[in-house]
């Protein structure tokens, strides 16, 4: 596979050289979400790194797994499934052949995150390639080198605007031993009163929802996972009729995959608060991680949002939008703290000081 890296890497020096920006593109499922690419299509390279995939190295037993960026998730997933083993995070895929380096890039996360981690927490290092066209190698492939601060957790989530990830380790985990899902018809109010009581307690809770059908009303979802003893005792605490296998695991995938009829709309906002904060009064939103992530289709003021979910100590996203007349003047993420950005700043000066890579796709003016 060296052969692409050169082939990459000499696309990304003649870039530099000609003072043209670098997009850099994986399968393009997830190519709606960021800030819309601002520079005209004869100023801007196309980097396909589709074609560097494979997975390098896998460690059952380890529980880790380091793969080129280019590889599909459902041949690392299937992979995975073989050895009874998943990507904890539950990754969106968004399309059919949406690649592991688009999860990292994107760092989007699926039902489980609410209880085992973000994107982030899992992996353990990655390659890059910076404006030069050299490889840069941050962190590792071993469990012991997750403490403490590493770069290649700051890439989760960057959307390329650094360079591109040729390669990412991550760690992977065993599949539960059972797995029951409940469904409960209730008001929102009761659902977060569901929220706050399993929040207090050690319930085997992977994955929680409430989505509205009509008014006030809706179904609470409650995913329950872990051993067949764990599943079957906290099942008689909470509310809720199990639902068939294949019933549940579709819903799951409705959410992760967006396919829910309740998406079905041109403006998708997602606010993320802590799980326990009050109500936005906003229109009914899709709930999940226990109240942590809510998802909007209709907000009328933008900034009451973002000022709302700031105060709840969260923040609000424009996941989904028709056109650039649709977002923000300060673009479709929450704005970043002055020291998140400050960091932000000095990284992309650090590895991408043309700023050639994927510019304004995460923050405006970098």
């Amino acid at each position: 596979m060296s052969f692409v890296l050169n082939e990459l890497s000499e696309q990304v020096v003649a870039a530099a050289a000609s003072h043209k920006h670098v997009r850099v593109k994986g399968s393009g499922s997830k190519d709606f979400y960021g800030n819309p690419y601002v520079a005209p299509p004869e100023n801007v390279i196309l980097l396909d790194v589709t074609a560097y995939k494979g997975v390098i190295e896998y460690e059952p037993s380890e529980l880790v797994m380091t793969a080129a960026c280019g590889t599909p998730l459902q041949e690392i997933e299937k992979l995975l499934d073989e050895q009874n083993q998943m990507l904890p995070w539950e990754p969106p895929h968004f399309g059919p052949q949406a690649t592991i380096g688009g999860a990292i890039a994107t760092g989007l996360a699926g039902p489980r995150r609410m209880a085992v981690g973000a994107t982030a927490d899992f992996v353990l290092g990655a390659k890059l390639m910076n404006a030069e066209g050299r490889l840069l190698r941050f962190g590792g492939q071993v469990m012991k080198n997750v403490a403490g601060y590493d770069v290649s957790r700051l890439l989760v989530g960057s959307l390329g605007i650094f360079g591109p990830l040729v390669e990412i380790s991550f760690k992977v985990l065993p599949k539960p031993l059972g797995e029951k899902t409940l469904k409960h018809a209730c008001t929102i109010n009761q659902a977060m009163d569901v929220f706050r009581q399993v929040h207090a307690r050690s319930l085997c809770i992977s994955a929680s929802s409430w989505v509205p059908e009509d008014g006030k009303n809706g179904h609470l979802y409650l995913r329950l996972s872990g051993s067949d003893v764990a599943v079957s005792q906290a099942k008689t605490q909470l509310p809720g009729e199990e639902l068939g296998h294949d019933e549940a695991v579709a819903f799951w995938l409705s959410l992760r995959e967006q396919s829910h009829p309740f998406f079905k709309n041109a403006i998708i906002w997602r606010v993320a608060v802590p799980p326990l904060a009050g109500k936005m009064n906003e229109s009914m939103p899709l709930i999940e991680w226990g109240g942590g992530q809510r998802w909007l289709r209709q907000v009328q003021d933008t900034r009451h949002v973002r000022h709302t979910a700031q105060q709840l100590g969260g923040h609000a996203t424009l996941f989904r939008y028709p056109g650039p007349e649709a977002i923000p003047a300060d673009g479709v993420f929450h704005p970043f703290r002055t020291n998140l950005e400050a960091i932000s700043r000095r990284l992309k000066n650090a590895l991408d000081p043309r700023g050639i890579f994927n510019p304004e796709r995460l923050i405006k003016n970098l």
